[in-house]
C-alpha cells in the first residue's frame, strides 16, 4: 500500500521565561500510514534530533482552543501581536514549552487533511481489507 508523508519544517521558539526563548527547527510530519497521529522533531544541538508523538485531533483542536493533559497539552495565544500555538511538553527527562507559529502550523494541518479526511482515518489502515482476507480462509 502506498503511503504519503505532508512534511513541514518551520522554526518554534523554546519558552525559557517570559523575556527569553531560543529557536528550534523543527519538522512536522504526518504520515497515511500512521493517520491518527502526528510527529514533531525537534533538532535541538545533540547527536539525535528529539521526536514527538500525539493526536492529529489534538494538534487540529489545539489551534483553536486548549485542549490536552498530562504528556501534551496545546493551545492557542498571541504572542507580540501574532497568532502561536504554545505546546507544553512533559516527560521523564524534563518539560518544554514551545510556541509555534499559527498560520504555518494551520497550513500544514490543511494539507494532512486533504490527503486524510476526518473520519476517514480508518480506512487508511486497511482493516477491512485484512478482516475480508482473514474472514475469506
Amino acid at each position: 500500500m502506498h503511503s504519503t508523508v505532508v512534511e513541514r519544517e518551520l522554526e518554534l521558539k523554546l519558552i525559557l521565561s517570559p523575556e527569553r526563548s531560543i529557536p528550534v527547527p523543527a519538522r512536522l510530519g504526518y504520515r497515511t500510514d500512521d493517520p491518527y497521529a502526528v510527529h514533531v522533531t525537534f533538532h535541538i544541538n545533540s547527536e539525535h534530533p528529539v521526536s514527538w508523538t500525539f493526536s492529529r485531533e489534538l494538534l487540529i483542536e489545539g489551534v483553536f482552543r486548549p485542549c490536552g493533559h498530562g504528556d501534551v497539552r496545546i493551545w492557542p495565544t498571541k504572542s507580540e501581536g501574532r497568532s502561536v500555538v504554545l505546546m507544553a511538553l512533559s516527560s521523564p527527562d524534563g518539560d518544554a514549552l514551545l510556541e509555534a507559529p499559527a498560520p504555518q502550523v494551520s497550513a500544514w494541518l490543511e494539507r494532512t487533511l486533504r490527503v486524510v479526511p476526518p473520519g476517514s482515518e480508518g480506512e487508511q489502515l486497511g482493516i477491512d481489507d485484512a478482516l475480508d482476507q482473514l474472514l475469506a480462509r
